[in-house]
């Protein structure tokens, strides 16, 4: 298992995380997506490395923006 933690940019209440959450979880081999409106914290646990480019761009998809921490 690899989990790695992003910064999210914009997010501001549940529907945000949601829609993180949706995005996110649509990438191979991820299992577990905890985000968190309030911090800005996501962390991505998969049962293997999972690139950055991928999450970076599924957050994307959900209208934010994200960096690796």
């Amino acid at each position: 298992m690899t989990t790695t933690e992003y910064q999210v940019s914009g997010m501001t209440c549940g529907h945000c995380e949601m829609s993180v959450r949706e995005e996110v979880a649509q990438i191979a081999g991820v299992g577990q997506i905890e985000v968190s409106a309030r911090t800005g914290r996501l962390v991505v646990t998969a049962d293997r490395p999972v690139a950055d480019d991928a999450v970076v761009a599924a957050v994307g998809e959900a209208g934010y923006s994200a960096v690796r921490v």
